[in-house]
């Protein structure tokens, strides 16, 4: 509004027409495409009320077909009119005037109409003046801070956020993706700052009016997107890579946190240099920075030269970090720099195929992090975990594709979600998995160089990886990777395989349909087609590192479903496995006695030769087969039963997502007595094989048993296996008795959340204090994470209801990005979880403006909402909520019909299993 009304008071003044647009379609014209930009900001951060900037961008473009107007984009920005300029530069002087501005609010186009028409083929040189206030609301251009621990001052600093439509906010522009161009990038700032941005320093020169400023010009980037521009000014070090030869790399961060960049500035070079070689291509730019912020929205921003991270996804302190989190900053590192080639060099051409950007990452990522740390295991934890993920997500009948539609810029924010993040990567790893490494890797590296700073949608990278595959011969002829995985990027969802055997003949029958949670569903509404590749072995042949497909699961040429037979399988005293190393994402149902073969080499057999991955996948799909009643729950309970001899991390991670998804109905009910004591048979045994709560990991040969033993321990602590809540208990006493309790802490680092929400649960209010003081003495974001989710522990109604009103106050202490672990905490608590629903409930108003714009933030409130709504009442009561509260849930549209079925699923268990899951439990207690 503030925009609408400056410039109505500028044109009046200069007798010119402001209008309302007349052009109405959310994309821009085609008519103008712009060939550079020069964009001169000053920004002033000496005055904490009065943090703004302003600045000129000077942008030459060609015009591709004759028009009367130049429309782009700008939101929230004072522009001076009567300052703006048109020039022609094939001809010396000649200008071309404005006579009219017509402004879309609903696009944010910012319509120019000319005296004079622009004749296609001509270039001109547009500079328009303008500023604006450096914003609160993480997005476009705007303010952090951090308090200097010497003086306990505030700390200014400007950083810019603009993907996906944000760079409008900063300055006008063409700011869509496929309207790339190269920047100059000028800053001006006090002298005693930093300056930075997407490239290197190419001058700097004293400002010719303000004392103590300068200006600062970096050298002419590369053609790029809009979203991807960065610029920061700020009074922070950095830590320079030692790396030999590799390209200027610097991490940076506050002065008081730079001791916390010392892996991320090694680990960051090794794998951009291994990226290198996995492209084929040199990495574009001559530096790289990356730099935390200590407000930031996004877990990181992958802008091309200057990478911008929250604190917790880039700092790592070895006194206070633990293994996962130190996983989490490699994981997060090396999907950054994985977008400096996909999303960087090679641009969708519109956010549709945001896939293509953020699947990519997820997925090379892995490649990365596996590669430079192969002791970890990351590209099984990795699959597995996004395995996990969608398996849950995308059985939701409101998910959406992969390739998904965008026709409205507010829809863009949404499309950062699951789908496009981890099942992009997981089809990505199919495709790896039955292309074969030279023909995937020959495919990537030609899609790459030949959409080098351009952009590309996804049937480009499927005709570049159709000619890979068919030179490697590793598809035949008549298949093509468009056919095969436009089954798996158009369409919602994922299949179920099921498989009945014939014993006699050795043939097996296969028939797909899509899988869904809501049972309500038809079949007639589940017959969907994907082109699924085969891999399976047998008890006898155990070859599970072959993935390669044996045969494939066709469609009809009208996408309808073929049934296909397999032959040549053992006889009945023969189990057989699809989907070794669950290299497709589909869900297998075998018939009876498949599955009880099964059970009985995890229970009796030598069950360690099943690959570990297949444990896991055997696990999470009997818990979902019984879940949406396609088998019994007796069978489910039979399998996992075995886990009393399980001793590897994958397996249990996946045992553990499905009994949380049990725990939060039945934990509410009568029967939960007897869940609890069925849980504390099924850990004690690995609780004890770890070691309990004993400070063993030095001893731990493998990473992955240290998060094997981490997540044991929060489970027994939970529910009061052997030892542990005593033990952890004594850990935190041992804490509060320290002298200098944010200097020492006793409690072993892979253990404190453990230790920390036990003692809190089982605590006082003074054990609360204690750890909320020490949340606002710590320097650490990953330690104050931690902390975050362990005050919400306590069992103290009074305390919760305190604690959700510090989560939306930031001056309390918790920043506005963190305060959805807050709400979470609370929430996932059996305690607080109707006091979080019902202040969610009684506050939207307020809370949906201490998140907006971002709605994304807000929309992360609602899982521990939905996860654990189980009577039908309940779910009445939210949906009239929903109803009624429509304004103060706008940008939540997709959260909220996945959020409301969710709950429908849950009512839909409790009425059909609750029962059955209670005998069976009851019946292993006996047993």
């Amino acid at each position: 509004m503030r925009l609408l009304l400056l410039l109505a008071a500028s044109w009046a003044v200069l007798g010119l027409a402001l209008a309302e647009s007349s052009y109405n379609y959310f994309r821009l014209p085609t008519a103008l495409r712009p060939r550079k930009y020069v964009l001169r900001v000053l920004t002033q951060l000496e005055d904490p009320d009065n943090l703004r900037f302003e600045g000129s961008v000077k942008i030459k473009f060609e015009v591709m077909h004759n028009a009367r107007n130049i429309t782009l984009h700008a939101k929230n920005l004072t522009i001076s009119e009567s300052q703006i300029t048109l020039r022609d530069t094939s001809i010396e002087n000649r200008k071309n005037c404005i006579s009219s501005i017509e402004l879309n609010t609903v696009h944010d186009f910012y319509v120019m109409h000319l005296c004079n028409q622009l004749n296609a083929g001509e270039i001109y040189e547009l500079t328009m003046p303008f500023s604006g206030e450096l914003n609160r609301q993480l997005e476009g251009y705007y303010r952090s801070s951090y308090t200097d621990p010497e003086t306990n001052k505030t700390r200014w600093l400007s950083i810019t956020q603009f993907e996906p439509a944000s760079a409008r906010l900063a300055f006008p522009c063409f700011d869509e993706p496929d309207y790339k161009a190269p920047f100059v990038v000028i800053l001006g700032y006090h002298k005693r700052m930093t300056g930075l941005s997407n490239m290197p320093v190419k001058e700097i020169k004293p400002h010719e009016n303000i004392k103590d400023y300068i200006w600062c010009e970096f050298k002419e980037s590369v053609p790029m997107s809009t979203y991807l521009i960065a610029y920061s000014v700020n009074d922070f070090t950095h830590k320079p890579s030692t790396l030999p030869n590799s390209t200027l790399f610097r991490t940076w961060a506050r002065p008081n946190a730079i001791e916390q960049c010392d892996y991320a500035a090694d680990f960051g070079p090794k794998v951009l240099q291994y990226y290198e070689q996995l492209f084929g291509i040199k990495y574009p730019l001559p530096k790289m920075d990356q730099i935390a912020i200590p407000d930031f929205s996004a877990g990181a921003m992958e802008n091309w030269g200057l990478v911008t991270y929250r604190e917790i996804a880039l700092l790592y302190s070895a006194n206070h970090s633990s293994l996962a989190d130190k996983q989490r900053i490699a994981s997060v590192v090396a999907h950054e720099l994985a977008h400096q080639w996909f999303g960087n060099l090679v641009t969708m051409k519109w956010w549709t195929d945001l896939w293509l950007n953020e699947g990519f990452a997820t997925y090379v990522a892995s490649l990365g992090v596996e590669n430079i740390n192969p002791e970890w295991r990351a590209m099984e934890q990795e699959s597995l975990s996004n395995l996990l993920t969608i398996f849950r997500r995308d059985a939701l009948q409101s998910s959406h594709p992969i390739s998904r539609p965008i026709e409205v810029v507010s829809e863009i924010s949404e499309s950062f979600d699951q789908i496009s993040y981890q099942k992009g990567s997981t089809v990505l790893r199919m495709m790896h998995l039955f292309m074969g490494e030279e023909s995937f890797r020959a495919g990537i590296q030609n899609y790459l160089r030949k959409f080098s700073y351009g952009n590309a949608e996804q049937d480009n990278l499927w005709e570049s990886l159709t000619e890979a595959a068919h030179k490697f011969k590793v598809l035949p002829d008549d298949y093509d990777i468009k056919r095969i995985m436009d089954s798996w990027t158009l369409q919602t969802g994922y299949p179920i395989i099921n498989i009945t055997r014939n014993y006699l003949d050795g043939s097996a029958q296969l028939l797909q349909e899509r899988y869904l949670l809501n049972t309500q569903i038809s079949r007639d509404e589940r017959e969907f087609c994907w082109w699924v590749p085969l891999s399976y072995t047998t008890q006898a042949e155990q070859d599970f590192k072959n993935t390669a497909p044996k045969a494939w699961m066709e469609c009809g040429s009208a996408g309808e479903m073929l049934p296909t037979k397999i032959k040549g399988l053992p006889g009945k005293d023969q189990w057989i496995i699809f989907n070794t190393q669950l290299s497709t994402l589909y869900k297998v149902n075998y018939d009876e006695h498949n599955w009880k073969l099964l059970i009985e080499t995890l229970t009796n057999g030598d069950f360690e030769r099943i690959h570990v991955i297949n444990r896991a996948q055997l696990i999470d799909d009997a818990l979902y087969l019984a879940w949406t009643g396609e088998q019994d729950y007796v069978i489910a309970m039979q399998l996992i039963d075995y886990l009393r001899r399980e001793r590897e991390y994958l397996p249990w991670k996946s045992a553990f997502e499905n009994l949380k998804r049990m725990k939060n109905i039945i934990r509410q009910t009568p029967n939960y007595e007897f869940f609890k004591r069925y849980l504390q048979k099924l850990i004690e045994p690995i609780y004890l094989h770890m070691k309990g709560l004993n400070d063993t990991f030095s001893k731990v040969e493998r990473q992955d048993q240290v998060l094997l033993k981490t997540m044991v321990g929060n489970w027994a602590c939970q529910y009061q296996v052997s030892d542990c809540v005593p033990v952890a208990q004594a850990y935190y006493r041992a804490w509060r008795g320290e002298k200098e309790p944010d200097k020492k802490n006793p409690v072993p680092i892979n253990l404190r959340q453990t230790v920390y929400c036990t003692s809190i649960r089982h605590g006082n209010d003074a054990d609360w204090e204690f750890l909320w003081t020490r949340y606002k003495n710590s320097n650490v974001a990953a330690e104050k994470r931690t902390m975050l989710f362990s005050l919400g522990c306590t069992r103290e109604v009074w305390l919760l209801q305190r604690y959700l009103a510090l989560t939306f106050q930031p001056q309390e202490g918790i920043r506005k990005q963190d305060s959805m672990w807050a709400f979470q905490a609370v929430a996932y608590n059996e305690i607080g979880f109707h006091l979080a629903r019902d202040y969610f409930m009684s506050n939207v108003d307020f809370i949906y403006k201490f998140y907006h714009p971002i709605t994304k933030d807000m929309s992360r409130l609602l899982p521990p909402i939905s996860e654990q709504t189980f009577l039908q009442s309940d779910f009445n009561d939210f949906q009239r909520f929903v109803t009624e509260h429509r304004a103060s849930l706008k940008g939540l549209e997709q959260a909220i019909q996945q959020t409301l079925e969710t709950m429908l699923t849950n009512v839909q268990w409790k009425e059909r299993n609750y029962k059955q899951v209670s005998t069976s439990i009851r019946h292993v207690l006996q047993g």
